[in-house]
């Protein structure tokens, strides 16, 4: 395959005219493209840091996408499931190009083999650093036994505890990249894209958003429970809240990712209703 079959564009709107009706095709699986791609053309390029965005389709004939990626430097780049022959190609034309990689991410056997092109492209080191889990809420239902309280979408007075809380969950997860904590509860706190779990007497005690809706597809995420307050419920109560919302709003698909090597939050979700779709995998490149 001619790496020149890869056509790169820094222009988001491009590319949706380009990609639009491919990622729309199957919105589960393409969650992370649509909703970055929402967000840049909503918020603008730099997002997601000072890189400036790179966006790539593979042409499948014609007139036809067989592929498609999105990067955000610093954050790994995301491509669409796609065989060997695709990923090598790919690999050659960013190398090519120039283009730094610091990683890949999407569906575990495309994200290897491009692991696996870009280190015999270039030479550099490529660790499996995490196996995920998309899942799609398929029969919602409440974690038994439901905890004493009750879900509210968070507002203007929760601003200071949700931006140290995203911090929080930034640190638990190991990103240290993106964009800053005061300006992501802002946004989310404009489009009612929060949701806290607090007790009787009014405390909150976990939270769980969820992404804009595009192509039918909501993605929740993050999901934070402070450290001294697991182990109670409250995760699993607000998410199925917010799983609940988005559906009796005509949402079709609620999607939602886990760490594989979290057995607790994966049987949550799935007593919640979740069930699974396919296995992702972030590969990082270098030390």
């Amino acid at each position: 395959m001619p790496p020149d079959d890869w056509h790169l564009s820094d222009d988001p709107d491009a590319f949706l005219v380009r990609a639009g009706g491919f990622l729309r095709s199957r919105p589960a699986l393409h969650t992370i493209p649509l909703t970055v791609l929402d967000a840049l053309r909503s918020r603008g390029p730099h997002l997601y840091g000072d890189g400036a965005p790179l966006f790539g389709t593979l042409r499948d004939g014609a007139d036809g996408i067989r592929a498609a990626f999105v990067h955000t430097p610093p954050f790994p780049l995301h491509l669409t499931e796609l065989g060997p022959e695709g990923t090598e190609a790919l690999a050659i034309r960013l190398a090519d190009a120039g283009h730094p990689l610091t990683g890949v991410s999407g569906e575990r056997g495309t994200a290897a083999a491009l692991a696996a092109s870009w280190r015999r492209r270039t030479g550099t080191t490529a660790r499996l650093t995490q196996r995920r889990r998309l899942y799609r809420l398929a029969e919602p239902s409440a974690p038994p036994p439901r905890p004493a309280g009750r879900a509210r979408v968070a507002g203007r007075g929760d601003r200071d505890l949700l931006t140290r809380w995203y911090d929080e969950f930034k640190d638990a997860v190991g990103q240290s990249a993106g964009q800053g904590a005061g300006p992501w509860a802002d946004a989310r706190i404009a489009r009612g894209g929060l949701t806290l779990w607090e007790t009787p007497d009014g405390t909150p005690v976990s939270m769980a958003g969820a992404t804009p809706e595009t192509a039918g597809q909501v993605r929740v995420a993050p999901v934070y429970t402070p450290a001294h307050l697991r182990g109670h419920g409250y995760a699993g109560a607000v998410t199925a809240e917010v799983g609940r919302a988005a559906l009796a709003a005509g949402v079709a698909h609620v999607l939602l990712f886990t760490d594989l090597a979290n057995p607790t939050s994966n049987g949550l979700y799935r007593r919640i209703g979740y069930r699974g779709v396919a296995d992702f995998a972030v590969w990082r490149f270098g030390d």
